[in-house]
């Protein structure tokens, strides 16, 4: 038998010891790959994520949407029931056919949403015939006793009205556990509204986009007219206290934050910004291109605007297919 050289026993030790020199060094690279590859992952997800925060009058921060452990602050798990109010005024019909286009073809999973149209008193013959028609065919109408305005009063009188309208019918307290009020020229996207609302306290609850623009502290300030929504609680103080009533002119969201201010009401408030923006054009410091995570777009003035946020968000994709039409 040849017993090998000392030449060739060195060469083939230090051969091994060098394959396991690369195999160790192999794997620490790649699992500092993997970590920088994850560190990738999380700050793109962080650059992506909407800037909506929860804040209570703590000044706790809470960022959205993983704030599970608020859903303990919910009343229950059941259903969410929402009151979506857009104020509209009575004579524009052809606005409110096209809406409910817009909100009938949405159907939120996990809560009720109730789409009414907000208006106050008729006040000419074509509207007592037309307006009624539309109350036999969608039953989706409130109107108001008051005479129609803006900044006058109308939302006091909105919110002050549900409590007397809603409460006591089908055994269910609270009615709703939200309540919007909504402009008519703004674009919900209900299911993200839904899952925004999901882990959120169901009482003393200010939600919306907070004025001024450069802020995303919600305490000293409001939320924008576009949309903002309230917790059942509030609609109720709203119809029994004096603060409201003794402040009802100038710009209606403002207005608002002002009774809430003085009526030292909600102690927890949702900041939706960047969630919630105007519509891209013409820029502005309100305004945010189209993204997926969009809860509200405003200021869609025309239908260009509208077709071209309605295309952005796909919501044709869900049509069946049919021998009775053909659209590319």
């Amino acid at each position: 038998m040849k017993i090998p050289r000392p030449d060739g026993l060195r060469f083939i030790t230090s051969s091994l010891f060098f394959i396991c020199f690369l195999y160790d060094l192999a794997s620490i690279t790649e699992l500092r790959f993997d970590s920088l590859l994850e560190f990738g992952r999380c700050a793109l997800a962080n650059i992506n994520m909407p800037s909506a925060q929860l804040y209570n009058s703590s000044n706790t921060l809470h960022s959205s949407p993983n704030i599970t452990s608020l859903a303990l602050n919910s009343s229950s798990n059941d259903e969410i029931r929402v009151l979506f109010g857009i104020l509209t005024l009575p004579g524009q019909y052809q606005r409110r056919h096209f809406l409910r286009l817009i909100y009938g073809t949405q159907t939120p999973v996990g809560a009720k949403v109730d789409v009414k149209f907000v208006m106050c008193n008729l006040t000419k013959e074509d509207q007592e015939v037309l307006v009624a028609l539309e109350i036999m065919r969608y039953d989706d109408i409130i109107i108001l006793d008051c005479e129609e305005n803006m900044n006058k009063g109308k939302t006091c009188t909105y919110f002050s009205s549900l409590p007397e309208m809603f409460n006591n019918t089908n055994g269910v307290y609270p009615p709703y556990h939200y309540v919007m009020k909504a402009d008519d020229d703004a674009y919900f996207r209900l299911q993200n509204l839904v899952d925004s609302l999901k882990p959120l306290p169901r009482e003393d609850l200010y939600y919306g986009y907070v004025i001024p623009c450069s802020s995303m502290e919600p305490f000293g300030h409001y939320m924008s007219g576009m949309g903002y929504l309230i917790s059942w609680d509030i609609v109720e103080w709203i119809r029994e206290s004096d603060i409201p009533r003794n402040h009802l002119e100038g710009p209606e969201d403002k207005t608002f934050g002002d009774w809430i201010k003085n009526g030292h009401r909600a102690k927890n408030r949702f900041n939706a910004k960047w969630s919630m923006y105007n519509f891209p054009e013409p820029p502005t410091k309100r305004t945010h291109e189209l993204w997926p995570h969009t809860i509200a777009v405003h200021l869609l003035k025309n239908q260009e605007k509208w077709i071209r946020t309605l295309k952005y968000f796909n919501v044709t994709d869900n049509l069946k297919p049919s021998k009775l039409y053909h659209i590319p």
